[in-house]
């Protein structure tokens, strides 16, 4: 019999996904809701909804409309919260501008994007200055400024002032239906070589990730559990894959939010205390700051939820949180996924906190609706044992479609019609993943694949070690060598041996691989990173170089 599709009533409403949609349910239930914003705002829900209207309408105003692109240049704020709703719900296009790399790649971002207009922090007005006349398609900026301060003398144009524009606006904005695959979001990749590239969303993948967070999140017994009376706030920028999603999840269940702006490990603690946060995220680089500084050593994280993302997460680092309290687990996905595709939650009894590190910084169980495999060369699947490694590739309504304006690349991307992450990594007969490292980055040693990550986790786990990466390096015997660059911890003292001795511990209890043990051992006192947090591997071989 031939597929029939579903007939439809001619005047029943379609229901487009758009995010317009995520706020019926808090616009009903979460009006009296607080959403703060350092020491400097502190608002409600419908003043919020009312803002968003407002920022709206002072777009329309500037010339912004459907197919336009507004770009933000902010720290975490309730008015980049206002952008995320605001700005693709006009049906124009929002680009979030990584504010952490250089005046040139910012340039290079803003003219590939097409961005029409600009809101930026005064603080970052100095970097405008440099770039402003070599922007191609920028007419306009909107200043944002938490004190009333302006940079007259960089000679910004400015439409206007961001709070001045919203208080002269009114409160209502027809916002519009519309074909539910529109483009709602781009921002650009923060890779380690070449330019970087541009990642975009529409209003249905972006909607369709929301739903799956809350249902992934929502749904967990208890250890990793997001619920209504759960309180918000981003340690991740805002800039960066959307905040990783949780903003949308938090505003559609209607949780109260805070955000930090310009984050230090000591504002975020007094943020945790003084406001109950309990649900958060980051990545490793950040917790380890939380977890060290000396002014939160009185404070109370027990209460703290929070997913560990964009990096490995050593295990030394999950068993110190776990001392403090903590619900630490990892969530896995990368720019071009949304980001998220999957999340450690622990299913069963553990015996000890060292079963629990480990199986909280194990890479997760998929969200509904993802279609994951590891794989060989061939696009065969490999075993699921827990031991057979391939690359990790991906089906979900979320991921990206391509990387703006380069066909080539994403055609790779998407080769064999599965998202390839670049990631290798095992599934077990649970269904557990667990990343073993990058294709790049694993280390081919004595006709072995080494995992970087793996040994990093092994080495954290030395009292001695606050920080460690691990790169391969060539060797003429061998093919490569793994070798380990160190921040020990302060006050703390080890030897060369005292690392190799652990790690040959490891690989004598079948841990690791006796090609593990490290070549080379190099004490530093900082390691390279991304302009997100991530281990920079590729400047480290350069250093070395």
């Amino acid at each position: 019999m031939p597929f029939e599709p579903i007939a439809t009533t001619p005047s029943a409403y379609a229901y487009p996904l758009l995010i317009k949609q995520l706020l019926h349910s808090a616009r009903a239930t979460a009006g009296e809701q607080e959403i703060v914003y350092r020491d400097q705002s502190r608002y409600r829900y419908r003043q919020f909804f009312e803002r968003i209207s407002r920022l709206a309408n002072a777009l329309s105003g500037l010339g912004i409309g459907p197919g336009n692109t507004v770009a933000v240049m902010d720290w975490d704020s309730h008015r980049y919260l206002e952008s995320f709703f605001a700005v693709p719900m006009m049906g124009a296009v929002l680009q979030t501008v990584n504010v952490r790399l250089s005046p040139e790649q910012i340039l290079y971002t803003l003219n590939h994007a097409k961005a029409d207009i600009v809101a930026v922090n005064v603080e970052f007005i100095p970097i405008l200055a440099i770039i402003k006349d070599q922007l191609e398609t920028v007419k306009q900026f909107i200043l944002i400024t938490d004190d009333g301060s302006t940079m007259s003398s960089f000679k910004v144009p400015y439409a206007g002032e961001y709070e001045a524009l919203l208080a002269a606006a009114p409160t209502h904005y027809d916002f519009p239906d519309f074909d539910e695959n529109t483009r709602a979001t781009t921002f650009y990749t923060t890779g380690t070589t070449g330019l970087p590239k541009g990642v975009y969303f529409s209003h249905r993948q972006l909607v369709m990730h929301t739903m799956a967070a809350a249902t992934a999140l929502g749904t967990a017994p208890v250890q990793g559990r997001l619920h209504r009376d759960d309180v918000y706030m981003p340690i991740t920028p805002m800039f960066h894959v959307h905040a990783w999603g949780l903003p949308y999840v938090a505003t559609m269940l209607g949780l109260k939010q805070v955000y930090p702006g310009r984050y230090a490990p000591d504002t975020l603690l007094q943020f945790i205390e003084k406001e109950s946060v309990t649900f958060s995220h980051c990545v490793p680089t950040i917790l380890h700051m939380l977890l060290n500084s000396k002014a939160g050593e009185a404070v109370d994280l027990s209460r703290c939820k929070m997913i560990i993302g964009g990096a490995a997460f050593p295990k030394g680092l999950a068993a110190a949180a776990l001392v403090r309290g903590m619900d630490v687990f990892t969530g896995y996905g990368m720019s071009e996924t949304c980001p998220l595709l999957t999340i450690a939650h622990v299913r069963e009894d553990l015996p000890d906190a060292d079963a629990q590190a480990a199986e909280r910084i194990k890479t997760g169980y998929t969200l509904p609706l993802v279609d994951l495999h590891t794989v060989d060369a061939e696009m065969l699947d490999v075993e699921r044992d827990g031991k057979a490694t391939g690359e990790i590739v991906v089906r979900a309504p979320w991921l990206t479609q391509g990387y703006l304006h380069n066909p080539e690349a994403s055609e790779e991307l998407w080769a064999g019609s599965y998202l390839h992450t670049g990631d290798i990594g095992t599934l077990d007969q649970r269904g557990m993943l667990t990343v073993t490292d990058r294709l790049k980055d694993v280390i081919k040693t004595g006709g072995e694949w080494v995992s970087s990550l793996e040994l990093e986790s092994v080495i954290s786990q030395h009292p001695a070690v606050n920080e460690v990466a691990v790169i391969g390096i060539k060797d003429d015997k061998w093919g490569e060598r793994p070798l380990a660059m160190i921040v020990l911890r302060a006050e703390h003292t080890a030897t060369v041996d005292d690392i190799k001795q652990h790690v040959l511990r490891f690989a004598e209890e079948g841990h690791i691989s006796k090609f593990a043990v490290p070549e080379q051992v190099r004490f530093v006192d900082s390691l390279a990173r991304t302009s997100v947090g991530k281990l920079n591997k590729k400047a480290m071989r350069e250093q070395l170089a």
